[in-house]
This record gives structure tokens, C-alpha cells and sequence, in this order.
């Protein structure tokens, strides 16, 4: 059985906080949704602290302005920074073009920002790193585990040192960037967590997922290259019992420390 999660309840009226912007890229209706419901309840976020942002369409990004909000937060999605440019839809660059817009800001303002799976790809090619499919992993649970530096980091030093997590990506961080912090890695991909600063988290893997939300997503992804579509309900019946909430941790840290 999974561990029950513990979180805080917000109470009071939020009026007086900034909000947490969420930047989304998934086109599917029933995958975006998930995926903000996910974030919401993980996080202990209530709707209204919440700015949802679905930036795979078109324009909705232009006027963002990442300094209006308490932090930042960035789901995963399809696309992929390591594909041929030629192979890559008016969408998909749009998207990229403000979303480096939004990293020079970010980074260079050290905004709060935690960005998850595809933002490893954004962050790692904007900030000069490798980006390749060199160090792709099969969807499924794997052992993430803490360097040194990790196991000190004010969003990490209560987890183990070892824990279990989602992952499923076409590509990855080959070669993190100079001004990068490693803090996690897996036996087959060697840069899962990084930070930027002093406020600006990037994760392969999926802190935002229950169990159910991943089967569900599978289920939506089948035909989109990850496995082979017969393969999903066997992938969905491996990660069945699967311990994957000490990821939940490090998204419930990151909202309460940038809350107010």
C-alpha cells in the first residue's frame, strides 16, 4: 500500500497571497486536467491560488509575466527539445520561443520555479546542457537516488536517500549545465533532479503522479511512441502497488516554502 500522504489544509481567504502560475503543454483535454487536478491536490493547492496556463495554445503566453507570481510551476508533456526542427509543429516552437523567454527570466531573477519532465529539456538546452535521447527511460517506477548535495537541499534532506519515483521520457539531460546543481540521478539516467540557484528546481521524473493518474496517462500516451500500444495494461498492472510518495514530498515542500 502506498503511504499516506500528509498535508496541510489552507484556511482563511487567499486574495492576499500571489498565485502559483502552472504552465501546461498537453493538448489532451483529459491529460491537462489530470495533470492540474494532480498538481492541486499533491500540493495542497486550492483552485484559486492557481493560475492555469495551457501553453500549447497558441499566444496564451505572451503577456506572462513570471515575477507576478509566488512561483512557478511547469508540467510535463509530448514534446520533445531533441527533435529535428524540421519535424516540429508551429505549436510546439511557439511554445519553446516563450517558454526560453520565461528561463531568462526566471533564471536570471532566481524566481521559485519547479518544473517537471519536459522542463528538464527546456532548462538543460536554454542554459547551454546537452539535451539528447541518449539517456531516455521506459515509463515505470525506478530508484531515484540523492547525491551529497541533494541530501542537504532544503526540499530534499527529509526524503531517503533512495526512494521510488515515475518516470517515462523520451529524452533527458546528457550533459547538465555548468551552472547546475545535480541532486538526484538513476541508474539509467544520470541527471533526475537539478537546481538552478537558490529557487529553481527541475525534475525528470513526475513528483505530481498518484498511481492511478499514471495509468490513466498511459492510457491516453499509447499511441504516441512511448511503448508499444498493446504493451500499456501490462505496464499499467507492473506499477500497481508501487510506494511513489516521497516524490509528493518535494512538491508539498516547494508550495509551502513559496506560499506567502
Amino acid at each position: 500500500m502506498q503511504k499516506q500522504l500528509k498535508v496541510s489544509v489552507l484556511s482563511g481567504n487567499c486574495s492576499c497571497m500571489q498565485k502559483f502560475l502552472l504552465i501546461q503543454s498537453r493538448a489532451e483535454d483529459q491529460a491537462s486536467d489530470a495533470e492540474y487536478n494532480s498538481f492541486l491536490k499533491l500540493g495542497s493547492l486550492n483552485p484559486d491560488e492557481v493560475h492555469r496556463v495551457r501553453g500549447e495554445q497558441d499566444g496564451v503566453l505572451n503577456n506572462i509575466n513570471p515575477s507576478d507570481y509566488s512561483a512557478v510551476l511547469v508540467g510535463g508533456g509530448p514534446f520533445s527539445m531533441s527533435d529535428p526542427e524540421n519535424e516540429k509543429t508551429l505549436e510546439q516552437k511557439n511554445f519553446e520561443k516563450e517558454m526560453n523567454r520565461l528561463f531568462d527570466e526566471i533564471l536570471e531573477k532566481d524566481i521559485p520555479c519547479l518544473a517537471v519532465c519536459y522542463g528538464i529539456g527546456l532548462s538543460t538546452k536554454h542554459q547551454g546542457g546537452v539535451v539528447s535521447k541518449k539517456y531516455g527511460e521506459d515509463i515505470g517506477v525506478k530508484d531515484i537516488t540523492l547525491s551529497e548535495t541533494g541530501m542537504k537541499d532544503v526540499l530534499l534532506k527529509d526524503l531517503p536517500a533512495t526512494f521510488r519515483a515515475v518516470v517515462g521520457h523520451k529524452e533527458a539531460c546528457e550533459i547538465a549545465p555548468s551552472n547546475a546543481v545535480v541532486l538526484a540521478s538513476s541508474d539509467t539516467c544520470p541527471v533526475q533532479m537539478m537546481r538552478f540557484g537558490k529557487n529553481v528546481y527541475i525534475t525528470q521524473f513526475h513528483p505530481e503522479l498518484e498511481i492511478e493518474t499514471l495509468a490513466e496517462r498511459i492510457r491516453i500516451y499509447k499511441n504516441y511512441g512511448y511503448f508499444k500500444p498493446e504493451e500499456a495494461q501490462s505496464i499499467i498492472d507492473k506499477v500497481q502497488g508501487e510506494d511513489i510518495s516521497s516524490p509528493w514530498l518535494i512538491l508539498g515542500k516547494f508550495i509551502e516554502r513559496y506560499r506567502t
